[in-house]
C-alpha cells in the first residue's frame, strides 16, 4: 500500500474538521442554543448546539455565518464555535476597543474616549436594581445638568421651585 493511500483516511478526518457554513434557523429556548446550519459544501445540519462565551449569548440571524467544529472529523455531531454577522457588525473600533451590538443598531461601546450606550432608537431600561450610584461626574439630561442646573420661581419657605431652566 502507498503512503499516500495509508493516509487518506487521516487526510480526510482532517480537513472535515473545521466547516464554515451560515444558519438557516435557530432555536434559543433550551440552555445550550442549538443551530439548524447550512455547510458550504451544500451540506445540512441540524440541532448542532451553538457553544457561547460564559456570560454572553446571541441569537443569530438566519444568514448569519459560522465556523464549526467537528471532533476528529466526524461530521455526525458538530459544534458551531462561533456564530458572526457581517451585516451589522460594528466598524471602525480602534485597538483595545470593545463593542456588544445588535441588528438593530443599539451597542454599548468600551471606546479610547469613554463608554457610548445607543438604545438604537430604543428605550434603555436598568430593571430590578437596588440602587445606581454615579461617581464623578454629572449627569445631562436633555441638556439639563442634574449638578449645575437652576430652577425658576425660587422662593424661601416650604413652596415649591418651578422646572429646570
Amino acid at each position: 500500500m502507498s503512503f499516500s493511500k495509508a493516509i487518506a483516511p487521516l487526510a480526510r478526518r482532517v480537513s472535515n474538521m473545521l466547516a464554515r457554513g451560515s444558519v438557516t434557523l435557530s432555536n434559543a429556548s433550551g440552555k445550550l442554543q442549538t443551530l439548524q446550519i447550512a455547510l458550504l459544501s451544500d451540506e445540512a445540519k441540524d440541532t448542532v448546539e451553538h457553544f457561547e462565551p460564559f456570560g454572553f449569548t446571541s441569537n443569530p440571524k438566519s444568514g448569519a455565518e459560522v465556523l464549526t467544529a467537528f471532533i476528529e472529523g466526524d461530521r455526525s455531531h458538530g459544534i458551531v464555535v462561533m456564530a458572526t454577522d457581517r451585516r451589522f457588525r460594528i466598524q471602525n473600533l480602534q485597538p483595545g476597543e470593545v463593542a456588544i451590538y445588535d441588528d438593530h443598531g443599539g451597542f454599548i461601546k468600551l471606546t479610547q474616549a469613554g463608554i457610548v450606550i445607543s438604545g438604537g432608537g430604543h428605550p434603555i431600561a436598568i430593571n430590578n436594581a437596588a440602587s445606581v450610584t454615579i461617581t464623578g461626574g454629572d449627569i445631562i439630561a436633555d441638556g439639563i445638568s442634574l449638578k449645575g442646573h437652576k430652577h425658576s420661581g425660587v422662593s424661601a419657605g416650604s413652596a415649591q421651585t418651578g422646572l429646570p431652566i
